[in-house]
């Protein structure tokens, strides 16, 4: 029985994902152990979950990124399985080996894949040799600016200089031509320094690839079972993003053809197999909006901030496949996405400049009507603070079309109540009123363009 193997689950998180995860886990009849820091002790996550460990100080570095409190969490309340969420040590292969020699049960792919995933040159490598599109670029790390630059000859101005490792757009610019490439190696190469701990000096890893002008940020959800099976689950739109982090997604991508889609969700399946992945990740692709063709971007190796969209429009709960598939089973998922879904990520932070702004939450309702989903983190007394992400909750909506999913939308958004920290409820509305969005003819320059 799942009870046998699983429970108590450990929650290595907070916020809204850890009380999304709670939910789910105490339905299926589980215990939920969630950690925290002094300063979430008053989150809903902590009162919600059947037994609650304090792990350290706000600062991340000294709680939620600590594995040996989270471990010790774990082995005071008999957890037998560890769930990551996201962020945090949810992709780090050596908390996810910890977690197996302690003898618990680790809630996501093996380590070796998110070893293999989480070097995006070793990554981009491995897609290829797999058959899934990739586009011109390094297939080496970029140690120094005169490798940069001859790399950027051979592949061809704009060129994207990113990271090696890392995610959220650390370090991620465009490089028009070498005095931008210079300026752009730096800003990646300290990236790169501060993500592994080294010298910026000594040969950061710096990827370099062919920049796609017009580009759409498609993801496609795959499920990996014990049986070797790989199944898509849809695809996910997230395009909408400020300084290359998503701020809205949405399910299907209103942006690309039948065909399209299917040639997408294949690759990703071969992306799976190819890694032998197991559970529940995301491949990225960037499409060509014009061209109506995609490269692969990377993979992540957890459960998405966006999930919820997949949910709603298939009708399937991701963390109890999750956790199905951790205890060794292989359900028969057969998905068949209906209808539309958009999340809008709501922020504490100016909702022009998109800088955080965290503070106590004054007053805070919730819309609630039918095709309405919120995952919060807070509620009327919290505070935000800066130590972690401004992300407050997750407002969704689901519709019978695009044009319904929009409209409801509207009605959503302009019914959340945020008082107190800055929010970006404004800009939420904003984007609906934009006639890209609206029209769905949209790609990940859009943010900018209504800021320029």
């Amino acid at each position: 029985m799942l009870t046998d193997s699983l429970g108590p689950v450990l929650i290595a998180n907070r916020g809204e994902i850890a009380r999304r995860i709670i939910r789910t886990v105490k339905r299926m009849g589980l215990r939920a152990v969630a950690v925290y820091s002094e300063a979430d002790a008053d989150l809903p996550f902590v009162r919600e979950a059947d037994e609650a460990v304090p792990i350290g100080p706000a600062n991340p570095a000294q709680s939620y990124l600590d594995v040996a409190k989270v471990l010790e969490a774990a082995r005071v309340t008999g957890a037998k399985s560890v769930h990551p969420g996201y962020g945090f040590l949810a992709e780090n292969a050596a908390f996810a080996r910890a977690v197996i020699d302690a003898g618990m049960v680790w809630i996501g792919p093996a380590p070796e894949a998110i070893d293999r995933m989480g070097d995006k040159i070793n990554a981009r490598n491995l897609m290829e040799a797999a058959g899934v599109p990739v586009a011109a670029g390094t297939r080496e790390p970029v140690t120094d600016l005169s490798l940069a630059l001859r790399a950027a000859e051979s592949i061809g101005y704009p060129v994207m200089v990113k990271t090696a490792g890392g995610g959220g757009g650390i370090g991620m610019s465009v490089a028009l031509d070498d005095e931008g490439l210079s300026k752009a190696y730096e800003q990646a190469a300290r990236a790169a320094a501060r993500f592994t701990g080294g010298d910026a000096l000594e040969g950061p890893a710096v990827l370099l690839e062919r920049y796609i002008e017009r580009a759409r940020h498609v993801e496609v959800q795959i499920l990996g079972l014990p049986d070797g099976r790989i199944v898509a689950l849809g695809e996910r739109d997230c395009s909408v993003q400020r300084r290359h982090q998503k701020v809205v997604e949405e399910s299907p991508s209103p942006g690309i053809t039948p065909e399209l889609r299917e040639r997408m969700l294949a690759a990703a399946v071969r992306a799976g197999e190819a890694v032998g992945y197991l559970g529940a990740g995301t491949v990225e692709c960037l499409v060509d909006a014009d061209k109506q063709d995609f490269v692969f971007l990377e993979m992540n190796t957890r459960l998405q901030v966006e999930h919820p969209v997949t949910e709603l429009v298939t009708g399937l709960d991701l963390v109890e496949l999750q956790l199905r598939v951790a205890a060794g089973e292989s359900p028969d998922v057969r998905p068949e996405p209906r209808g539309h879904a958009i999340e809008f990520r709501v922020y504490a932070e100016d909702p022009k400049r998109f800088f955080p702004g965290p503070g106590k939450i004054m007053e805070w309702d919730e819309p609630s009507f039918d095709g309405v989903r919120v995952d919060s983190g807070y509620e009327a007394g919290n505070t935000v603070t800066p130590f972690y992400d401004p992300l407050m909750a997750k407002l969704c909506v689901y519709g019978e079309d695009r044009a319904d999913a929009l409209e409801k939308g509207r009605k959503a958004v302009g019914a959340f109540v945020v008082v107190g920290p800055k929010n970006n409820l404004p800009f939420c509305v904003e984007l609906l009123d934009n006639a890209e969005f609206v029209t769905g003819d949209y790609d990940t320059g859009l943010v900018a363009r209504m800021r320029a």
